[in-house]
């Protein structure tokens, strides 16, 4: 079973899943990828130290070995730069890659570290994540490593974690090493793959963060389900038991009529392909395999898809064949 991350607060803000997907008109009334920001509690004071030694897996990507803390903490969020990156700059509201360590100051006891399972994938936002972590890494780059102390106020409260071994008084140590970064602009970038077979729909390549084009032809459907790279990433393939990031872009057949995407929502979608079993089983099945980082046409045939059940007052009707465009972004 794969383990939990302790820093996630909260379920992440501003999701899209595919469990009750109606017509892309009605997006505008779901939640907004941007959390509203806390009217009462202003942005914490951060400076440089102090800061436990980094004593062993020094470089990006190594699990680092950190000091006890040298003395008594600062009340403030201290947060250092240990390498800097040179990629995108990270804002507040995009989803976050990252590996990392937590530890204890007063004892240096390890309570969570990633670089033994896989990377976190998060939204860096108020309610997704612990507080230090949202204000130490807003306009870090990509392929940086910091390090970082949080105060109690800034990471579990009076309460701590019991289950992690955390008190309510503990300073906590951060190394985090910031591998990339996703929001609602971000698109897949892959090898762009012939799409050759006329009897199939023709996906745009663009990787500018713009929906794709998706170009339904005039005949008959599959009657089989079609999973096909428009543009093929170089990550690793997908289990059934992940989960992912995604932008996507999803029409009807017949007409070729957009019921569901994230483009130009200011939302990115993030679902299990185990839970979308149970929405879209075509849809998990067509991802599960495919690399990420790549671009991936699904045609799903009614008996995988919505079948004789659509969603209300939508484009999708009884017997509907889908068809998804859907850029995987990262897996977690």
């Amino acid at each position: 079973m794969r383990r939990r991350s302790l820093l996630l607060a909260a379920v992440p803000a501003g999701l899209v899943t595919l469990a009750a997907c109606g017509d892309d008109k009605s997006d505008s009334s779901k939640a907004s990828a941007s959390p509203s920001p806390s009217k009462s509690t202003p942005p914490p004071k951060i400076v440089e130290g102090p800061l436990p030694a980094i004593t062993a897996g020094t470089k990006f990507g190594e699990k680092p070995t950190v000091a006890k803390g040298p003395g008594e903490p600062s009340k403030n969020l201290a947060v250092k730069t240990v390498i800097a990156g040179n990629g995108r700059t990270i804002a507040e509201n995009d989803f976050i890659q990252a590996n990392y360590l937590g530890q204890i100051w007063s004892t240096a006891k390890v309570f969570d570290n990633s670089y033994d399972r896989n990377p976190l994938v998060i939204q860096l936002a108020q309610g997704s994540i612990i507080d230090g972590w949202r204000y130490a890494i807003a306009g870090k780059k990509v392929g940086s490593r910091i390090e970082l102390a949080v105060p109690p106020e800034l990471g579990y409260g009076k309460s701590g974690n019991p289950q992690a071994g955390i008190k309510g008084t503990d300073t906590l140590v951060f190394v985090i090493d910031l591998m990339d970064s996703f929001n609602s602009k971000s698109s897949s970038h892959g090898k762009p793959v012939p799409q050759t077979d006329a009897a199939l729909p023709k996906v745009g390549t663009n990787t500018d963060g713009k929906a794709p084009e998706i170009t339904v032809p005039k005949s008959e459907p599959p009657k089989k389900l079609v999973s096909n790279y428009v543009l093929e990433g170089d990550g690793d393939e997908l289990k059934a038991n992940q989960a992912i990031l995604c932008q996507f872009k999803a029409v009807v057949w017949d007409g070729g009529k957009t019921f569901q995407q994230t483009y130009g929502s200011g939302r990115l979608s993030q679902f299990s392909l185990e839970q979308m079993q149970q929405a879209v089983k075509g849809l998990s099945e067509g991802l599960t395999g495919k690399k990420v980082g790549s671009r991936v046409l699904v045609v799903v045939p009614p008996e995988l898809g919505y079948g004789d059940n659509p969603p209300s007052g939508g484009a999708v009707k009884k017997g509907s064949t889908l068809v998804f465009s859907v850029d995987i972004l990262a897996a977690m």
